[in-house]
């Protein structure tokens, strides 16, 4: 067996306590000895005006993170050919790090969307998925995804889009946001 290694992708925009949190309770109620942050520089799902540029998401996520040496940063998507699709991210992973058993962390709205994903039956096939629950989806695993569980993590209902909303309205929201990432939010209006 090798080292279980959480693979959390996102485009973290920005990286906020509810990310943290989740990577947190994973290593400690799931055995994850790690999570890797996988910052996403476009998200096939996503329209590329709504995010924040990529190196600065990288960067902000790096100060989130600081020292702690349970989470690390993993920039490989920026290498990839664009967009980036999961299969490609976790292919690439497993030939750079054979040592390590990648588990692939998931929110219940994507599990959801899943189907729709680039080689998602490779995927189910190859990794295993740990699922997060969010509010109003409902997750159901087939007994034949032996690899694919759901997670008891506590709901954060933080997400990145109410923290931008909430500091162009000028609103003060240090304590959504990790430490290292509030200087990046200091005083009020549009960054």
């Amino acid at each position: 067996m090798g080292r279980k290694t959480g693979i959390y992708s996102g485009s973290f925009n920005p990286i906020h306590i509810g990310h943290l949190a989740l990577a947190n309770w994973l290593c400690e109620f799931e055995g994850l000895e790690e999570v890797w942050f996988v910052i996403t520089p476009q998200n096939p799902l996503k329209k590329r005006d709504e995010l924040m540029d990529d190196s600065l998401r990288l960067e902000m996520a790096r100060a989130a993170i600081g020292e702690y040496p349970r989470f690390k940063i993993c920039d490989i998507e920026f290498q990839l050919p664009k967009p980036s699709y999961t299969i490609d991210t976790l292919q690439a992973l497993s030939g750079k790090f054979p040592e390590r058993d990648f588990y692939f962390i998931m929110g219940a709205d994507n599990w959801q969307l899943f189907p729709r994903w680039k080689e998602y039956r490779r995927i189910l096939e190859t990794y295993n998925l740990l699922i997060y629950p969010r509010p109003g989806f409902e997750v159901n695993i087939p007994d034949s995804y032996p690899n694919v569980k759901v997670v008891n993590a506590p709901i954060l209902e933080i997400s990145s889009t109410l923290i931008r909303e909430a500091y162009r309205a000028g609103k003060d929201i240090r304590f959504f946001l990790p430490e290292g990432v509030r200087p990046y939010f200091a005083g009020s209006g549009k960054h």
